[in-house]
């Protein structure tokens, strides 16, 4: 199964649509979004593309209830407070927006951790878990946005990055 994973999108709506659109390209069943989507607008290109999502709020969202009523727009999108855990084709995921919030035996727990929060995007194992940041989707603090593709059964991560000429058409 291939989730596509992204965090900190802050707003930036043409790139969340350009990354829905490659998600979809990819065959990602689920988008899992580590916070951070700031309005709910930003939740559009998600909805239009039909995608399903699971995602956390982060630090700069809000209006939780705007972003839950933009979610219950579209069909599987369920948002939750960070962290949390979910299990997807018998893998638990942590979903968090700082992985400082949570302790090492939390993260140990789990077979994938996905995070945002530092805007740089890195993988990394620690013990038997997998840790994920995909980056900064929006692209504001480094300048290039960046999403990543998991393979679930390989535990093999594809990073995805977008220069100006791929989503600001």
């Amino acid at each position: 199964m291939r989730v596509g994973v992204i965090a900190d999108t802050h707003d930036r709506v043409p790139v969340v649509a350009e990354f829905a659109r490659r998600f979809r390209a990819a065959g990602v069943s689920l988008v899992l979004h580590a916070g951070d989507y700031c309005a709910p607008f930003a939740l559009r290109p998600i909805v239009d593309a039909g995608l399903t999502l699971a995602g956390v709020f982060g630090r700069n969202d809000g209006d939780h209830e705007g972003l839950r009523m933009e979610a219950a727009r579209g069909m599987g999108i369920e948002l939750f407070e960070s962290p949390h855990s979910v299990e997807v084709n018998g893998v638990r995921i942590l979903l968090v927006h700082d992985i400082g919030e949570v302790s090492e035996r939390s993260i140990g727990e789990h077979g994938v951790v996905i995070h945002g929060f530092t805007h740089q995007h890195q993988m990394k194992s620690t013990g038997e878990s997998l840790v994920i940041n995909p980056g900064e989707a929006c692209g504001w603090v480094y300048g290039t946005p960046s999403a990543a593709v998991l393979d679930l059964d390989s535990r093999r991560v594809e990073f995805i990055t977008l220069p100006p000429e791929e989503w600001t058409r």
